[in-house]
């Protein structure tokens, strides 16, 4: 499958909510993400779609800003942010799954990370996510800690961090 990265831009606005409204129809529980998460992404520069014959088959959102929880976890290495990039938002179309595009969109966030000389990518994913566990455990992300990230009103009460050292 023909995929290729881009950084998102103002006219991806619009697809990307499609694609998160999609995205959290198929997740059943699905509250995040939302188009907020897109202009905001977009704003900062953040934010990196992949598409397959120019429709956004999945995202990404690189930032060196950790979820509060992270700062309680015994990661690989202590660091500052500027030197470690966090997943969000990463997802992929629900009509692209088991087609290689998180793994595609995975290794163009490892390789970005790499390029932009991280020291490690750290993520969380919540823990009935298998699909999307078995993704980074492939791809190298070893497990933290299972922590609260405060959804439980949502029925996500537990996520697992991950990191991969660069």
């Amino acid at each position: 499958m023909d995929i290729s990265f881009d950084l998102g831009k103002a006219n991806d606005i619009d697809e990307l909510e499609q694609f998160y409204n999609d995205l959290n129809d198929h997740l059943e529980k699905g509250i995040y993400p939302i188009r907020q998460n897109a202009i905001d992404g977009v704003e900062n520069g953040n934010l990196y779609v992949s598409k397959h014959n120019g429709k956004i088959v999945g995202s990404v959102i690189l930032s060196h800003e950790p979820e509060p929880t992270y700062y309680k976890a015994k990661w690989g290495f202590d660091a500052d942010y500027s030197e470690v990039f966090v997943v969000y938002t990463f997802g992929v179309h629900p009509k692209y799954l088991n087609c290689g595009v998180g793994k595609a969109l995975m290794e163009f966030s490892i390789e970005h990370s790499i390029k932009s000389q991280a020291k490690s990518i750290r993520l969380d994913v919540y823990e009935g996510n298998i699909p999307a566990i078995r993704l980074y455990e492939k791809c190298g992300f070893k497990y933290i800690d299972t922590v609260d990230l405060g959804l439980g009103n949502y029925g996500l009460n537990w996520f697992r961090l991950y990191e991969k050292l660069l």
